[in-house]
């Protein structure tokens, strides 16, 4: 392993706390994410899907906690100009 690997233990512990922050974090809204990061929670359920074998349904409701439907209904708001701008 690089100096500049992740072990995959380290790496698992430290996406799980991402996980749980995002989870926490419901005001921040995915076309923020999208606009200042180039990727969303949509984005890291779909990574988890794709490397899991499982349905993007699944892989997204890993990272939501949820399903993704009840987290929109709960959590999504309408993206401001300003925030589509940014994407």
């Amino acid at each position: 392993m690089s100096e500049y690997e992740i072990d995959d233990a380290v790496a698992a512990k430290a996406f799980r706390r991402l996980v749980d922050h995002l989870q926490h974090r419901t005001d921040v809204q995915n076309v923020d994410l999208m606009g200042l990061a180039g990727f969303c929670r949509n984005c890291l359920g779909d990574w988890v899907a794709e490397a899991g074998g499982v349905s993007k349904d699944e892989g997204r409701s890993a990272i939501y906690g949820m399903p993704y439907a009840e987290w929109k209904a709960k959590h999504h708001g309408e993206a401001s100009p300003e925030q589509l701008a940014r994407m």
